[in-house]
């Protein structure tokens, strides 16, 4: 565990080095999930302390005191997921359990983050809208002229989705952490369940519901400052992720039926990244896969 240790120093510490540090923070919470699930509570605290105090005393003579205490608060944040995670870790759960206790965690600390932060009148929300404004700011103007809507309206309308980044900060880092963990655990003999086959992924039908009255709320809802606007505007982009992914599951599904090769899917997949619009007519197929039984007429053929 001294080299899992070592790695962790090594990611806390590149949080200063950019660019390193957009993806080595990617990976931050890794290490740690493997000591905690291989070491006993004792053996893991002192691992875990010992790999701050280092980090503490190098960056403090490297920059300065407050930046030993930033990183620290930074480990500190991530560790509640962890502990979250490798509980269920060893208690050999499902990975579904994995992913929505870890997400849960990571957001609700996010919360509590931003309560703390007003309480002390830090004002988070308001610092937010004019990071935001000073990014846009930078966009040529002749890119800021083809924006559809008013500059201070499109912003109004960012910060109003900031649940949407919190819960899409939350996925991302649990579902990069238990996917790299597991495969770390396994081989080192744990046995730790995977998420089923991506072809096997399954919608519950209630989520077609919601997704429809979504839609249609979106159609008709034009009040920004409505609590209604703001949960459909937060809901409905979930939601098309959540049923595009489903579509993606559907053409596994359907290569894996017709013993097809994976270019369908892959396509898909592809199709997503690099034209996001389509996130929309995928969504659509997610929907149809999700509320009719095309899966049982495929098995049937």
């Amino acid at each position: 565990m001294l080299g899992w240790s070592i790695v962790y120093v090594f990611l806390l510490l590149s949080v200063l080095l950019p660019p390193f540090n957009l993806l080595t923070v990617s990976l931050i919470m890794v290490p740690v999930t493997v000591m905690y699930v291989k070491l006993d509570t004792k053996r893991f605290f002192l691992h875990y302390a010992a790999s701050l105090a280092v980090v503490y005393v190098l960056s403090s003579l490297l920059f300065a005191g407050w930046v030993g205490a930033l990183l620290m608060s930074v480990s500190l944040f991530f560790l509640p997921p962890v502990i979250q995670m490798g509980n269920l870790y060893k208690k050999r759960a499902a990975a579904r359990s994995v992913l929505t206790i870890g997400t849960i965690t990571l957001l609700g600390e996010l919360l509590l983050s931003l309560v703390v932060s007003q309480l002390l009148g830090l004002q988070p929300v308001p610092r937010i809208q004019q990071f935001m404004l000073e990014s846009m700011n930078t966009v040529p103007p002749e890119l800021q002229a083809m924006l559809p809507v008013d500059k201070e309206l499109l912003l109004s309308m960012m910060v109003k989705m900031l649940p949407v980044y919190m819960i899409g900060f939350s996925l991302f880092y649990v579902v990069v952490s238990h996917w790299l963990a597991r495969k770390v655990l396994v081989r080192s003999g744990e046995s730790i369940p995977a998420f089923k086959p991506i072809k096997d992924w399954k919608l519950p039908r209630s989520f077609v519901w919601i997704y429809l009255v979504t839609l249609l709320l979106d159609m008709f809802v034009r009040d920004i400052t409505s609590v209604v606007f703001s949960i459909v505007w937060n809901l409905l982009p979930i939601l098309t992720v959540a049923f595009a992914l489903q579509a993606i599951s559907f053409l596994f599904y359907v290569a894996y039926a017709n013993r097809w090769n994976k270019t369908l899917p892959v396509a898909g997949i592809i199709v997503l990244l690099i034209f996001p619009p389509a996130f929309f007519l995928f969504s659509l197929l997610g929907v149809f896969d999700v509320a009719f039984p095309i899966r049982e007429r495929l098995n049937r053929k």
